[in-house]
């Protein structure tokens, strides 16, 4: 069992605490049962598996860690029962032979949490992809990796430049009601941060422009909401 804080897996979890680290390594964290077993199902073999030694965990090659290290490196606010370190290259990327027919290409989204939320509902409105540009949160960071649910393992990514098919804006105002929009072909929703939105040269950019209508009152939805919309809407007319 793991007994000291110096020991080098748990000095790697606590680097890993940091975007610079995880950009420079090439490795991220996962903490608690349910995104370790979606990493496991996916194929996506661990680096290191740290396991609560009181409270252990069958996991083959899982080293034991004394429960209060295992809290001290964990950023949940009940500490987990295993934690799991993995590469960012094991992550799905998109394949431009065989893309799947819909995506989400996001501007500058720097919630986590959006990001992670977005993962999800392309995973479970999908099969879709998500583009991301730089300035996006980083979709393996604590925050975004929970909100994913373990989407992160099964969707795949590109850089927002390579996002493929027919882009689509999703705009606050100004463009066709969602509902009216004709799926032909293979289709990327396009869209931006909450605060800002799209800058209007990436609006122009793309190929057509839609707005989801609300309520008058409403000014605007939030960003991941938009994209589970837009997924959904092309889901329910295209099944």
């Amino acid at each position: 069992m793991i007994t000291s804080p110096s020991n080098p897996r748990l000095r790697l979890v606590r680097r890993l605490a940091s975007r610079r680290q995880r950009e420079r390594t090439g490795l991220f964290v996962c903490e608690g049962e349910d995104l370790v077993e979606a990493a496991l199902a996916a194929g996506v073999e661990p680096v290191e598996l740290l396991v609560d030694g009181h409270r252990p965990v069958d996991l083959p090659s899982a080293e034991a860690v004394d429960p209060g290290l295992l809290a001290e490196v964990s950023t949940l606010g009940h500490p987990p029962r295993v934690v799991g370190v993995f590469r960012r290259d094991d992550l799905p990327r998109l394949d431009p032979r065989k893309p799947p027919p819909v995506g989400l290409a996001l501007w500058h989204v720097a919630d986590p949490g959006n990001i992670g939320t977005l993962l999800r509902a392309a995973d479970g409105l999908g099969p879709a992809f998500v583009a991301l540009s730089d300035r996006c949160a980083d979709p393996t960071g604590p925050k975004a990796l929970r909100a994913s649910a373990g989407a992160v393992f099964r969707v795949p990514t590109v850089s927002f430049d390579d996002a493929p098919g027919r882009h689509v804006a999703l705009v606050a105002d100004g463009g066709i009601p969602l509902q009216q929009l004709h799926f032909d072909g293979a289709t990327t929703f396009v869209l931006g941060a909450e605060r800002d939105g799209l800058p209007d040269e990436i609006v122009a950019a793309c190929d057509e422009s839609v707005t989801i209508p609300l309520q008058d009152e409403a000014d605007s939805l939030n960003v991941a909401m938009a994209g589970s919309i837009a997924l959904y809407e092309r889901r329910r007319r295209v099944t």
